[in-house]
Formats: structure tokens, sequence, C-alpha cells
């Protein structure tokens, strides 16, 4: 991988945090959930927002 500034390296954390953050928080709603299509359906993007970090660490290794 190229070198990547230090912009482009904080850029980078921000977003790994914002996806961690919304992970978490789909995760609770799902939780939170009485219904079990709507749990099904937070539970679906909890897992996509997880995958969206997961590829981002794995670029930056």
């Amino acid at each position: 991988m190229a070198n990547i500034s230090s912009k482009e390296l904080s850029g980078l954390e921000d977003i790994l945090s914002i996806e961690q953050n919304l992970t978490s928080k789909y995760n609770t709603y799902a939780n939170m959930c009485q219904d079990a299509q709507l749990k099904q359906k937070f539970q679906a993007v909890s897992e996509r927002h997880q995958q969206h970090f997961n590829t981002l660490v794995t670029y930056l290794h």
C-alpha cells in the first residue's frame, strides 16, 4: 500500500470510529426490538457496518 498522509489517516480513523459506533447502535436497537423482522433487519445492518469496519482494517495492514 502506498504511504498515506496524516490527513488521510485521520480520516480513516474517523470512519473506523463511525463504523464501530453504528455497529454498536444497531446491535442495541436489535436487542430492544420485540418484532422479529425488525430485529433481523437491525442485526443485518449492524453486520454490514462491521464488514465495512473489517474491510477498512484489512486495507490498513
